[in-house]
């Protein structure tokens, strides 16, 4: 979530972002960066700078190494560059740089994963990384990309520069490049990979529809319909057993799609009628919640429980109670940002 100069709320966020398994978040700020647990919510670590912000933060699982990249009004860094920040050591420990703004950062643990406007490069995580690959992509200024951490799996995958395809790469391949998904007919907006690398989601510009791709044979295995209007979905992921799927957008709504027993997704009750259009027959979403406030916002699968987590533009963290029937209720929420230690959330409240 690249928030800039976008975010109406002035509380000095950035950019937030969930780390590879979900259980975690981390903020950039217009003075430094900050790391939350998800459950229970609390602050793990905190780097204030005086003198600029951080415009992107990636984490790798909960270890010491991030990857910085200056914004905010005044960056600390280059937004040319890409930092790695030891924080036992409090200090940069790796620096690449461009000739052009970074848009987004991937990490796993043996590569760094750099994405420009219109190309990504591939580094070895190393003391001196080294160069391996540059692909090019479409324009992709929400530096949208997705990079499987699990070690036995080196996918890859970003908008291909043929609009509404997804590239697929294997890093660890001879010849890295597979042939692109036909995934949608406008641009790719979003992508989310499962755990272990085998399932591939897809949301497109226009946001209404959700497929689901085999990413070793590129077969689509199913689609879900969002809605039936047009939206900007900001986020897209698989719970932590690629079994659930969830969808955030600027409707203000999470969505969540079952993906192991698709039968759990609602109908309508036309479903099957030859003569009326394919979108009656679609797989709309098996449990479906409001974001108190319609604020911008993450979401993601508790690894702990069956919760669904939203952490929203206007410092608003939710737990929401996710039941077998669909149904979700709203456990519990806090403000994340108002946090002024390591342990507990200052300000809080029930679910009303």
């Amino acid at each position: 979530m690249n928030l800039a100069d976008k975010n109406p709320y002035r509380n000095g966020l950035v950019y937030a972002g969930f780390n590879q398994d979900q259980g975690c978040f981390v903020c950039g700020t217009e003075g430094g960066f900050r790391v939350f647990n998800c459950e229970p919510l609390r602050e793990k670590e905190r780097q204030d700078f005086q003198d600029g912000g951080v415009g992107h933060v990636e984490m790798l699982f909960r270890c010491n190494y991030l990857a910085l990249v200056g914004g905010g009004k005044q960056p600390k860094f280059s937004p040319n560059k890409v930092v790695v920040w030891d924080d036992l050591k409090k200090k940069s420990v790796i620096e690449l740089e461009f000739e052009e703004p970074v848009v987004g950062v991937r990490l796993r643990r043996d590569r760094i994963v750099v994405l420009l406007k219109e190309n990504i490069h591939v580094y070895t995580f190393t003391c001196t990384p080294q160069h391996l690959h540059t692909f090019p992509t479409a324009p992709n200024p929400r530096g949208v990309c997705v990079l499987c951490p699990n070690s036995s799996t080196s996918i890859l995958a970003f908008p291909s520069p043929t609009m509404g395809h997804v590239q697929l790469v294997d890093l660890a391949a001879p010849l890295p490049l597979r042939p692109s998904l036909p995934a949608h007919n406008t641009h790719i907006a979003a992508l989310a990979l499962s755990l272990s690398g085998t399932l591939l989601a897809t949301a497109s510009a226009k946001g209404t529809l959700i497929r689901i791709f085999d990413t070793s044979t590129g077969n689509k295995l199913t689609e879900f319909r969002r809605g039936a209007n047009p939206a900007t979905i900001y986020c897209l992921n698989f719970s932590q057993d690629g079994a659930l799927v969830c969808v955030s957008s600027d409707h203000g709504t999470v969505h969540v799609f079952a993906v192991d027993e698709t039968h759990k997704n609602k109908q309508s009750s036309l479903a099957g009628t030859s003569f009326l259009p394919k979108y009656f027959s679609s797989k709309w979403s098996f449990s479906k919640f409001e974001v108190p406030g319609g604020a911008q916002c993450l979401c993601a699968f508790s690894p702990h429980s069956n919760a669904v987590i939203a952490v929203c533009a206007d410092g608003s963290f939710h737990k929401f109670i996710l039941k077998s029937n669909g149904d979700c209720e709203r456990d519990s929420h806090h403000h994340f940002l108002t946090m002024t230690d390591t342990h507990h959330p200052t300000q809080s409240s029930a679910a009303s």
